[in-house]
């Protein structure tokens, strides 16, 4: 069983994600995934410079990662053509990691599935949920963001009923972590439930 786990900026995705690996569940990152496939030398490196030329990297020959989080985040030509570059990647890591997943069940961690309208990739999808003031002042204090700047973000991701509405479970992520981690566990045991019934 393969579950999508989502949630906006700053809701706990990762908070929650680490949860379910205490748990002994087989877990990757989307975002980890596409972050790897731009290192130094790697194949999406090189199709990267190929694609854009010398303009974002530093002085030491890396992506200047914030320059083009800006870039993307502002033109969305630009946005595309990097995209292409990532994705495959992206769903070649991921199958990879399916395919060679022990666990009961597994877990894909993937911030924009509504926004990909890719939902039917997964078994189930779990949302992690919360307010719009908590997801601002956790970004903020983690992120070194303007306030400004994290409402940009959020205007740009699905809102929290789009989100919902994918999904089969939901935590709300408003309370402390020992609170994500008991709903963790219940959904965990739900799942086992469902992994065992077949």
């Amino acid at each position: 069983m393969i579950i999508g786990l989502t949630g906006g900026i700053g809701s706990g995705k990762s908070a929650a994600a680490s949860v379910f690996k205490d748990l002994g569940i087989d877990l990757i990152d989307a975002d980890d995934l596409a972050r790897d496939s731009l290192n130094i030398n790697s194949k999406g490196y090189k199709l990267f410079i190929n694609e854009f030329g010398e303009k974002y990297l530093d002085e030491n020959k890396d992506i200047n990662r914030e320059l083009l989080r800006k870039d993307i985040f502002n033109d969305p030509a630009t946005k595309i053509k990097l995209e292409n570059i990532i994705h495959p990647f992206v769903r070649s890591g991921i199958q990879d990691f399916i395919n060679s997943s022990k666990s009961d069940y597994c877990i894909i961690v993937v911030p924009l599935i509504y926004e990909t309208s890719s939902s039917e990739l997964y078994d189930r999808i779990l949302v992690i949920d919360c307010d719009v003031d908590i997801q601002i002042e956790r970004t903020s204090k983690r992120d070194n963001q303007t306030i400004s700047q994290i409402e940009n973000i959020l205007d740009k991701q699905a809102t929290r009923e789009e989100r919902i509405s994918i999904a089969d479970e939901v935590i709300l992520n408003n309370g402390s972590i020992e609170h994500l981690r008991k709903s963790v566990l219940n959904i965990h045991r739900k799942y086992m439930e469902i992994v065992k019934n077949g």
